[in-house]
């Protein structure tokens, strides 16, 4: 279940699921809806976007209302998450998935949004995107590329490939946005080589991995899988996080592997990468690229769950095409 292209005039509903909106700057508000509204769309907020406990987040119910008034507006075309944090999973047992299976719209976030995205992917077989939050089109500089992927998977209706960035940047933008550093990007890392053709799935792996066990876990059968982590993971939390995910049991039926490029403070280097990958015998003859733009590090692209992609990865070089 593929949603309407977003078009000029629209209308874009901005929650907060997970953190509220009121932890993202007043002028990083401010140009990030600029810049939305220079694609022609309109931007409203849900009624307690801006609400905040002691944990900067908001309640269950409010959070929720919010979520299903997006979906039940029908001038509401397209729904931006405000930014991610640590308890969107909270959410799942109380969202109408009926409601949304009966009105099919945009949904985008990443990073903690990955367990909200998912569950309804799984629950509603909607296709939903894991690409900027609100807060990143407040980015001043840098944001080209993930402007131009995010037009390319919920505007534009020809399928994409996904070419390396020229730069990367994984500096504090939010919080100092004048000083910014950009690095020359050498392109995929090739682990393993091979073709793979299967439907996208992707999204932040600790959060995926709340989801095992559970009725909202996505099947894993046929999947090219685009995983990331952010700085609070290190290749110790990753390679047991992996484990954990290739221990589902149809974890056998994973095509392909894309792994987003890591946050410095990680501490994953390209060896250790390397060797974590050759110890899944999981993974044996799939294949698996890393330093991928998916995930924390920016620029980035918007990856719609549930689209069919393909995976071509020969004489250490990838080619990842998307459908959409």
């Amino acid at each position: 279940m593929i949603p309407s292209r977003l078009q000029a005039g629209d209308e874009i509903r901005v929650i907060a699921p997970s953190r509220s909106l009121a932890i993202v700057k007043g002028e990083q508000r401010r140009l990030a809806e600029e810049r939305l509204t220079e694609l022609g769309f309109k931007v409203t907020y849900g009624k307690t976007a801006l609400f905040h406990d002691d944990f900067f987040s908001n309640s269950i119910e409010d959070r929720i209302e919010d979520l299903h008034d997006a979906f039940r507006d029908p001038n509401v075309k397209g729904i931006f998450t405000a930014i991610g944090g640590y308890n969107a999973n909270q959410l799942l047992r109380y969202i109408d998935y009926d409601l949304i299976e009966k009105n099919p719209k945009v949904l985008m976030g990443y990073s903690d949004i990955t367990a909200i995205l998912l569950a309804i992917h799984k629950k509603t077989d909607l296709t939903t995107y894991s690409g900027p939050h609100f807060s990143t089109f407040g980015m001043k500089a840098g944001l080209a590329y993930t402007m131009e992927h995010f037009k390319k998977a919920t505007i534009e209706s020809d399928g994409f490939f996904l070419a390396p960035s020229e730069t990367w940047s994984d500096d504090s933008w939010h919080l100092e946005q004048e000083d910014r550093t950009f690095h020359p990007n050498d392109g995929y890392m090739v682990i393993q080589e091979g073709d793979a053709a299967g439907t996208v799935i992707g999204g932040n792996l600790c959060t995926l991995n709340l989801l095992q066990g559970t009725e909202f876990m996505p099947s894993l059968k046929g999947r090219i899988l685009f995983i990331e982590d952010d700085e609070e993971s290190h290749p110790f939390s990753f390679d047991r996080d992996l484990q954990s995910l290739l221990h589902q049991p149809d974890a056998g039926g994973i095509k392909g592997i894309i792994i987003g490029r890591f946050q410095k403070e990680s501490g994953m280097t390209d060896y250790a990468l390397q060797e974590i990958i050759a110890t899944k015998k999981e993974l044996k003859g799939i294949p698996v690229i890393a330093n991928a733009n998916f995930g924390h590090v920016h620029p980035f692209v918007t990856v719609p769950n549930g689209s069919k992609a393909s995976l071509n990865v020969k004489n250490g070089k990838a080619t990842i095409h998307i459908q959409t």
